[in-house]
This record gives structure tokens, sequence and C-alpha cells, in this order.
């Protein structure tokens, strides 16, 4: 089908007041040095330090004092339903795809393109559909992306990951790999817990993201990719080397970690090489965990039926992973997550960003070094304005990405900068 094109919105940009500057007072003491001697020799009384002139360089500076930065908020594109996931290709267009099947490219000129693409046999029922969506770190060069997604298949339904490209001129994407990945569990009647987010980790290993279906013993078992994070190489589908369950028979050697309820986020901080994984919670407890591999999300429902009265996080079962962040009660479904990075951030740079669904808005975490919570905000300028925040994205650029989640034709996908 020929590619149509939408007229771009772009609403009026948001402002708040910066708040007060933090103050920074730095010590400087006296330098002492003791005059070199030689091995062994006994030190004289005489022995006056040499003088300095050069004082201790002052420390680096600390993100979390500075001044958080007022925040302008534009409209991209508008009129879409349900966009799932946004990525930034290097020269500035941005690819979504929305839960109901579609894709859209918003090019760096403003124009906003719907893809031509197959989607005949997606599988689109309650919280599955098109979901994530990632780049190819090579994508400059191979124009390959991927996407997760519920496929109808032998008079069933199940989630795939598969590879596209996309042509030059972005008119229309073209599946290379169909499925990358099949036989992810899905509930055929419902659609609920589908996961599905898709990153690529500092290895370069594809990580996939899924849900447990609401089915009661698959968190645990680890013999089904549901209810898991998945790391595998991104050329084959198959198990990415260093995988802690390679060798096992009884664990799929794609799984890298489990007990998960279902995976809405997953983001990798720069230059750590750790993952967090954003999940929602039964009857409490939303939850941010920084994974392990080999670890476990420790979500074990019990019966009757599903069973969701239990703790998100049982941390008396073997592997458990403690949670950075957890909502309490009640939950505020949390999505899509990312990092902020780069000094035009200033208070802002190295927050762990999640989208918030229930509640409407942005959630900021600091987190330690050892994903230790150090705090915790909402970005006020968008609480409540924009409605339901699907996914938080960090763009090549340095801009924030913003998709919203609320129906009927009437979300926007937003970029959000801070104010110089």
């Amino acid at each position: 089908m020929p590619p149509t094109t939408r007229k771009l919105a772009v609403g009026p940009c948001m402002r708040a007041a910066v708040g007060p500057c933090l103050g920074a007072v730095l010590a400087l003491s006296a330098c002492s040095a003791t005059a070199g001697e030689d091995a062994g020799a006994a030190p004289t009384q005489d022995a006056v330090p040499a003088p300095t002139t050069s004082q201790p360089p002052p420390p680096e500076p600390d993100p979390a004092s500075e001044p958080r930065p007022a925040l302008d908020v534009t409209v991209l594109a508008d009129g879409l339903d349900h966009p799932w996931d946004v990525a930034q290709t290097p020269d500035g267009t941005l690819l979504l795809d929305e839960r109901g099947g579609g894709l859209t490219a918003v090019l760096p000129d403003g124009t906003v393109r719907e893809l031509a693409a197959d989607f005949g046999d997606l599988f689109a029922t309650g919280e599955t559909g098109l979901m994530g969506l990632v780049l190819d770190p090579g994508f400059e060069k191979s124009r390959r992306f991927y996407t997760c997604q519920g496929v109808t298949e032998d008079g069933g339904a199940e989630i795939q990951v598969t590879a596209w490209t996309v042509d030059p001129g972005w008119t229309a994407a073209t599946r290379v790999a169909d499925p990358l990945i099949d036989d992810i569990p899905v509930n055929e009647r419902t659609g609920r817990h589908g996961g599905c987010r898709l990153r690529f980790d500092d290895t370069g290993a594809l990580l996939v993201g899924t849900g447990d279906n609401a089915v009661t013993s698959n968190a645990q078992d680890l013999g089904t990719v549901a209810g898991k994070v998945l790391r595998v190489d991104p050329a084959t589908g198959e198990a990415a080397a260093g995988n802690p369950h390679l060798g096992r028979p009884d664990v799929d050697p794609r799984v890298w970690t489990h007990g998960h309820r279902n995976v809405q986020g997953l983001a990798v901080r720069p230059g750590s090489g750790q993952v967090y994984a954003a999940e929602h919670g039964p009857r409490r407890d939303d939850e941010v965990t920084l994974l392990r591999p080999g670890g476990n999300g420790a979500f074990a429902p019990q019966g009757p039926g599903y069973g969701e009265f239990v703790p998100m996080t049982d941390l008396s079962l073997p592997g458990a992973m403690p949670a950075t962040w957890a909502s309490g009660e009640p939950t505020i479904a949390s999505s899509g997550a990312t990092f902020l990075a780069g000094e035009q951030w200033r208070g802002y740079e190295g927050l762990l960003l999640l989208g918030v669904l229930k509640n409407r808005g942005v959630l900021a975490l600091r987190v330690a070094d050892d994903g230790t919570l150090l705090d915790q905000f909402r970005l006020p300028e968008l609480e409540g304005t924009y409605g339901r925040i699907r996914t938080v994205q960090l763009g090549g650029d340095g801009a924030l990405y913003v998709t919203t989640d609320n129906g009927d034709g009437s979300d926007v996908l937003l970029r959000v900068t801070p104010r110089p």
C-alpha cells in the first residue's frame, strides 16, 4: 500500500520555574609533604616541607546537587493510537509503532509518514499486539530494526520477535527474519501480560522482556520463555554467548533472568553495563529491579486461579533480586524506561525515567552505582498533562522522546528538552 502523510502538529512548549540553585562550598586544607629519604635512613629534625603553590583539583560536580532545568515539551505527531515504542535513527528520523499495527516515521523536516508494512498476521488482543521496537546497532548501514508482536499462526497465537529493514526513502518496511524468535507464549483469550520490551545491552546482545501471560507457573518455570528476560544473538535469535544457563538441558538457554510478572521496560545504564527492568505488580508494588545474569525476579503467584495476593518479590526464593524501587500500594503502572545522559540535562543527568500509565506522568529515580534508590520525584511538565505515558526514550540527539497511550486516535509523540 502507498505511504500516507500526516499533518505535523506542534503544540506550545511547557514552562516551569527553575528551582533555587544549590550552592557548594569547597573547603581547602593546607598540604604537607615529607622530604624524600633514602631507605633505612633516619629522618632529620631539620627537614622542612617544600612550599607548594598548587591546590588539589576541585571535585567533579554531582548532578544531583545541580539545579533541575525547566523542560520544553513539543508535540511532534498526533492522531496516533496506542503508540508503544520509539527509536531515533542516526539521521534524526524517529520510528515508532502502534499496538494495533502500523509503523510511522517522523522525518527530520517534520514530515509524519506511515510506512507500508505487512501486519496481516498480527494478534492484537488486550495488552498484546505490536509492542517493543529497537534499532540494530548497525542500523546506519543495515537499515535493520526489530519488533516484538503477537502473531496468529496455525490456528493459534504466540509472540514473536521479527527483524525488518526499511528503505532509504522511508516509505516501506520489509520483514527479513520472520521470525527471529518464535514460540513466546501468549494468553490467547485475553492477551494479558504479553510483555514485551526490546533493548540491546552493551555487548551487542538483544534483550527481550516477556510477560507471564497471567499463568501461575510461568514466571518460575525455567523451561518456558514466558515471564523472563531473554538474551539472544540478534543475527540468529539463538542464545547469546555467556548466558547463565548454557548447557543445562532443563533450561531454555536464551533465558537471562526469570521470575518476572510483566516486563514493560528495559533500560541500560550508560557506561556501566547495568540493565534495569520495570514491571507491573499485582495488588501492590510495581517495581524497578537491577538485573543480574541468572537472577530471579521472584514473582511466584499461588492459586486458586492466578493468585496475585502475594509479594511482587519473594526474597525467600533462590537467587531473588531485590527491587531498587517499589510503588507500594496503590500501583502506578510503570512502563518504558530510559536513562538521561548529557551535560545539557544538568540536575536531571543520570536519572532513570519511567513512563507512568495509571497515574499519568513520568517518574524520575536517582539510583546509586549499586542500584540503591537515592531519590524519586515526578517531572512537573508531564504530570497529568498528556495522559497515560507508555514509553520514554533518550534519542541520539540528547532529547527525550515520549509516547502517550490514551487510545481512540488521541495519542501523541512528544519531544522533551531542557531549557538552556
